[in-house]
């Protein structure tokens, strides 16, 4: 069939970032980004105009989702943004920031594209190579024999999402139960092949953030009629428990698909119901203590199998299954037309009852080690609670990611400005640029590009009008708050963002992303008594800078922007 309609000619933009419409894009990006960044970022309430779920956040993981652009250009940004959070979990708003900063600063310094991908590249190496590096100034050991910094880094992560709106015990009492949980899902004693657990999350509006915990093994939800079960197993020996994939409800859809013959006498109800009681007595007959299904069981079955003491539990949906299976050693049993085997049988170590507000919850406890657990979140109204359940999975995610390399970074923008020191003190003292290929000036441009959107990033945690500063010692930020006199400075500011250094008589200051004496910024020794009260994942700010770094000069080399407009 012929097109009713011609079909439009492509449409091509040449040069996209000499745009004056991509431009205005990308720095009303940036300043979104910007004022979503640290512990005091402001909150987006985003919906749309056909409905749907009303979404107030500050978190790069939520927010991303909700911005759409018919601009080619921007979603490339966002897309790369989205990937690395997806792995990492942490450091969205912080790649996005210097990302888009490196583009606003190469068309503000009027550098080249080709000529700033090379040096950003440059300088990118320096930058990962340095944090490799024992004496690292911004980096710190994770010692695992010791909460304390693992608590600061869960802190920090959880701290870093206002819209959870924690009060400072809150949030504590939060990251001890953070690591708490990551901790239960290490296992203790392992050959070979390491196997991490998991976390599964119980959420419950209206209660105190207090009264949060976290509970080794599986908490299902179970009716009212249990309220107040006692331990059922007095005795070490482990419980049988049985776990059904499929619908116990005598429904003919769920005997699967094809065509069933019935005979004209038959009444298939009745059948159905035959056949569900004789898996009841079966389980009753293999001294089954706990019957859970994924989804619904028929009324009759649950009766018969409560008059013999069996614990009927229903409707556990398909996230529980897992970690069911792993807990108890079940087999999930997808079918009721055979036998159910010996080894579909599986066992929990003992079982209680837990009140949570109107929510009755059962708690199955493993028959040996298992490192199964689970997190009930509470909290005053539904948004914060949303929001403090992803914040929580994402503080774990931040915590696995240290068993691989054990590390943190300085947080409160300390890295930041520390790396931007430490990189305008190496260009300075090395001849890199006929090395790369360009002149000595484009390389200097390149190089106060890169450490300035490396500062913007320290910079954007202020959003009240406070002054951000670098000592030309250590190159740790500062924050000055708003109405200070340049005489007060140093009594008003007690710590660095990170609080590892204290203020002190002998520091000279510079405002960021201003020109500052060229330095070798110090590292303050291990053993200093003050020790950081705010730490960034290493493994995910690394990536963060790398994304960063890639995605800006894969923008900053696009030359044309294609788009089918049909």
């Amino acid at each position: 069939m012929s097109r009713l309609v011609k079909k439009s000619p492509s449409l091509c933009t040449d040069q996209p970032l000499e745009t004056s419409d991509i431009l205005v894009k990308v720095n009303l990006l940036g300043q979104l980004f910007r004022s979503c960044f640290g512990p005091s970022g402001r909150l987006k309430h985003v919906h749309n105009n056909i409905g749907g779920q009303v979404v107030t956040t500050s978190t790069s993981s939520l927010l991303l989702p909700y911005i759409s652009s018919s601009q080619p250009f921007l979603n490339l940004i966002l897309s790369s943004i989205h990937n690395h959070i997806g792995r990492f979990s942490d450091g969205g708003l912080f790649a996005a920031i210097v990302c888009l900063t490196l583009i606003e600063r190469a068309k503000q310094f009027g550098l080249k594209g080709q000529v700033t991908t090379v040096v950003n590249k440059h300088l990118l190496g320096l930058c990962t190579s340095y944090l490799q590096q024992e004496d690292c100034g911004c980096k710190v050991n994770l010692d695992f024999g010791s909460s304390h910094n693992l608590i600061t880094l869960a802190r920090s992560v959880l701290c870093s999402k206002p819209a959870c709106m924690l009060t400072g015990q809150e949030a504590l009492h939060i990251s001890k139960l953070a690591v708490q949980s990551f901790l239960l899902t290490v296992p203790s004693n392992s050959n070979g092949i390491v196997t991490l657990g998991m976390t599964l999350q119980v959420t419950i509006d209206g209660l105190p953030v207090k009264d949060s915990a976290v509970f080794p093994g599986v908490l299902v939800e179970m009716p009212d009629d249990y309220k107040g079960l006692e331990m059922r197993n007095p005795t070490s020996n482990p419980l049988r428990m049985v776990l059904f994939s499929a619908s116990l409800a005598g429904d003919l859809s769920e005997l699967g698909d094809g065509t069933i013959e019935v005979h004209s006498i038959a009444d298939m109800d009745s059948d159905i119901l035959n056949q569900l009681l004789e898996i009841g007595k079966q389980v009753v007959k293999d001294g089954v203590h706990l019957f859970v299904c994924q989804r619904v069981i028929h009324p009759v079955l649950q009766q018969y199998l409560r008059s013999h003491g069996v614990i009927v539990i229903e409707r556990v949906g398909i996230k529980f299954m897992q970690p069911l299976t792993q807990l108890s050693g079940s087999q999930p049993v997808a079918t009721l037309l055979t036998t159910i085997p010996t080894k579909a049988y599986g066992k929990v170590g003992n079982m209680i009852s837990r009140q949570f507000g109107s929510k009755t919850m059962l708690q199955l406890y493993p028959a040996g080690e298992s490192v199964i657990c689970t997190a009930v979140l509470c909290h005053r109204n539904e948004t914060m609670l949303n929001e403090l359940k992803v914040a929580c999975q994402k503080t774990e995610h931040v915590l696995r990611l240290t068993l691989k390399e054990p590390f943190a970074v300085l947080g409160g923008g300390c890295t930041e400005t520390h790396l931007a020191a430490y990189i305008r003190h190496q260009c300075d003292t090395t001849g890199s640029a006929s090395k790369i290929g360009c002149s000595q000036t484009e390389y200097m441009l390149g190089v106060e590009a890169f450490c300035s959107s490396l500062e913007s990033v320290a910079k954007s945690l202020q959003h009240d009008g406070e002054t951000s500063l670098v000592d030309l010692t250590s190159a740790h930020h500062w924050t000055r708050p708003v109405d200070t006199l340049q005489e007060d400075t140093e009594a008003c500011m007690k710590n660095c963002g990170c609080g590892l250094m204290e203020s002190s008589p002998n520091h000279k200051w510079s405002h960021l992303n201003t020109k500052y004496p060229v330095f070798s910024p110090v590292s303050l020794s291990r053993g200093d008594n003050v020790k950081p009260c705010v730490l960034d994942s290493f493994t995910a700010k690394i990536n963060a800078l790398q994304v960063a770094v890639e995605t800006a000069n894969v923008a900053l080399d696009v030359r044309y922007i294609i788009q089918d407009m049909n």
